[in-house]
């Protein structure tokens, strides 16, 4: 059996790691912001830095937050490059630029090390039940080599195409997403000022063609409320300008992508950007001047 790193133990990195753990893996763990308690006493192994990680594992994963951080984890001051020796595949199962994506995998190629990427689609929730839809970019070795390791963290795991496809993919995921919310958020908001029970409204949607996690989810949030985060809005935020500036880079438009950016940067200049990103019905409820809740 492998033995695996796992860099990046956030909200979603966390139960990620515990659920290799629980496998029966050999897990070596480090993060910037400290490795939880619960990680360690299940077995995991504290590391010093990402260096440490990557001289130890065979398969390192990394789980962090935009581009620049799996730059550095990569690339930077005590790195997976570093240490790591030909043979080994490096994982990252981020959300950040396709492009980028492309020249790490290009850099650690040179190294003699094998990439995967494989972003991820599901927030907290699919993490925690292990139920993740996990998008790949590789070459069918390499990904059948690591494939155990997706099938430990989630259900539907696809291999898309080559290094980046997998990053393609989850841009055009979180542009779904977005529009989704947008969609949920201006129906809830409608039937609340047209004076009916939101809540009755979306369980009746959810009979329908309309129906969709994203109702099933967030517009619960939105009834309820409760906007801490699964997935923060500065995280969706980067994920749509990436696809932006994918758009940009190969000549296409996507108005209602941009709409939906402008709504989550409404949010966050009023104090939103660690609100989940089903928050972004607060930016048309300021729009209305009214709030479904009422």
């Amino acid at each position: 059996m492998e033995k695996i790193g796992f860099i990046g133990l956030g909200i979603m990195g966390n139960p990620m790691a515990a659920h290799l753990l629980a496998a029966g893996y050999q897990v070596f763990l480090y993060s910037q912001g400290g490795i939880p308690a619960e990680l360690t006493q299940a077995g995991g192994l504290a590391c010093a830095n990402s260096a440490d990680v990557a001289s130890k594992a065979d398969v390192i994963i990394t789980m962090v937050p935009d581009t620049p951080h799996v730059e550095a984890v990569l690339f930077g001051e005590n790195s997976v490059s570093s240490t790591i020796s030909a043979g080994k595949v490096v994982v990252d199962m981020s959300s950040i630029s396709p492009v980028a994506t492309k020249e790490f995998a290009a850099r650690l190629a040179k190294q003699g090390v094998q990439y995967v990427d494989a972003p991820v689609s599901g927030g907290e929730v699919g993490a925690k039940a292990a139920s993740l839809t996990i998008m790949c970019g590789g070459e069918d070795a390499v990904f059948e080599r690591v494939k155990p390791l997706f099938e430990k963290m989630g259900k539907n795991i696809t291999l898309v195409g080559g290094v980046g496809a997998g990053q393609i993919t989850k841009v055009a995921n979180q542009i779904i997403v977005a529009l989704n919310i947008e969609a949920v958020a201006e129906a809830l908001l409608l039937a609340a000022k047209a004076g009916a029970d939101p809540a009755r409204v979306r369980q009746a949607l959810m009979g329908g063609f309309a129906n969709s996690r994203v109702l099933e989810v967030h517009g619960e949030r939105m009834v309820k409320r409760t906007f801490n985060p699964g997935f923060r809005i500065e995280l969706h935020q980067k994920d749509l300008n990436l696809a932006l500036s994918t758009a940009r880079a190969v000549g296409v438009s996507l108005p209602n992508t941009a709409t939906a950016q402008e709504l989550f940067n409404s949010c966050a200049a009023n104090g939103g950007s660690q609100w989940d990103h089903s928050g972004m019905v607060r930016a048309l409820e300021k729009l209305a001047n009214f709030e479904i809740g009422q």
